[in-house]
């Protein structure tokens, strides 16, 4: 396993390879856990070469807090992806961003407006801007993401779309704890209770499935409510059943269009998102 910390030195790596060879690519922020490494896998069984890269990105931080926060394990990291990834790319802010920190305003045709870019402003311009840059920096074959940031996925669908990318887009279902948490770099700094608590959003999400054919969503979303009014350790930010290909929040079904439910919940400061396919 190669690590690069610069751009200058992974490409001039990666053009001795990239002739008729694919390439895999997973860019992640770090504080790698079991969710990371599912896609690192599939990037290397799918690919002649596969590469990660580690980095917090802070355009795509609404809060200051968040990002100072964000748990950073570089050696543990470097330590999990080994067997796993032939080439990991640890860049600094200066090599992403060489000139000015600051994101590219994009037209994502309203996807980025509801639910996490209603609550994060500026949030997914961010994401756009370093996924860009890194696809341009890398140039993969194939980038893997996973379905837990669902939104985000499809943003970034559309971002390669908008800026003609040639990269395959890969979906990758969510990884999830025994209890049903779906896996991720913020679970790090939940508390023993917050922990405990926690399987019930994945729990939520179930009986929202479960009601689905046969309930009015205005049902589903009093369960939702109504099962986090008194919780003591969890708040709900937001609860949505949204048509996949518009994100758009819906109230009323429609025959052949497809669904998920969405949700974000607070304990304390630790903000948790996930989501379900409901048909």
């Amino acid at each position: 396993m190669k690590v690069f910390y610069k751009v200058s030195e992974l490409q001039s790596y990666l053009a001795k390879f990239k002739q008729n060879n694919s390439l895999g690519f997973v860019p992640t922020m770090g504080a790698l856990h079991a969710g990371h490494i599912s896609l690192i896998k599939r990037a290397k069984q799918e690919n002649e070469l596969n590469v990660t890269s580690i980095f917090v990105n802070p355009t795509q931080f609404d809060k200051e807090e968040d990002l100072i926060k964000y748990p950073k394990t570089l050696n543990s990291d470097l330590e999990k992806l080994q067997g796993y990834c032939d080439l990991v790319f640890v860049p600094s802010v200066e090599e992403i961003y060489p000139e000015v920190v600051s994101s590219k305003q994009f037209n994502f045709n309203g996807l980025d407006k509801t639910m996490e870019g209603a609550f994060r402003k500026g949030h997914f311009d961010g994401v756009g801007t370093v996924v860009k840059r890194l696809f341009e920096i890398v140039e993969p074959t194939k980038a893997y993401f996973g379905e837990k940031d669902f939104q985000q996925l499809t943003i970034i669908k559309k971002m390669v779309e908008l800026e003609g990318l040639s990269v395959e887009i890969i979906d990758c279902p969510i990884e999830r704890e025994k209890d049903g948490l779906a896996m991720s770099s913020r679970n790090q700094r939940l508390t023993a209770d917050q922990r405990a608590e926690a399987p019930i959003i994945f729990k939520t999400l179930q009986m929202a499935r479960a009601m689905f054919p046969d309930k009015e969503i205005s049902a589903i979303r009093k369960m939702v409510e109504d099962t986090f009014k008194n919780n003591p350790v969890l708040k709900l930010e937001y609860f949505e059943i949204a048509d996949i290909e518009t994100l758009q929040p819906t109230d009323q079904k429609i025959d052949n269009k497809t669904y998920r439910a969405f949700i974000a919940v607070f304990a304390d400061t630790v903000r948790l998102i996930d989501n379900i396919a409901l048909n």
